[in-house]
């Protein structure tokens, strides 16, 4: 076996965990997948599945708390607000 590093390639220990199953969520048109953290409480990771490949954000909440959809849906929104909608991207 290789030690050479492979790009793209993160190893096993240092790989984000989920728990629980993911909430697909469609918000203006827009598709996302929340994932919620594992031993991270109130942190969680939002996929915009039909933005640019690769493309999302994260969120933590204060106090660890869980979020309700309501709250991933303003998440959301508030992220799509930053998108300037002629490249896809959060504008500079």
């Amino acid at each position: 076996m290789s030690t050479t590093p492979e790009p793209g390639v993160v190893p096993e220990h240092l790989r984000i965990r989920y728990q629980g199953d993911p909430v697909m969520m469609t918000v203006d048109g827009e598709h996302f997948r929340v994932r919620a953290r594992a031993g991270e409480p109130g942190a969680y990771d939002f996929d915009w599945l039909s933005g640019p490949d690769g493309y999302g954000f994260g969120v933590g909440t204060s106090g660890g708390s869980a979020m309700g959809l309501t709250e991933m849906e303003e998440a959301i929104r508030d992220f799509l607000a930053q998108v300037d909608p002629a490249t896809g991207y959060i504008e500079d």
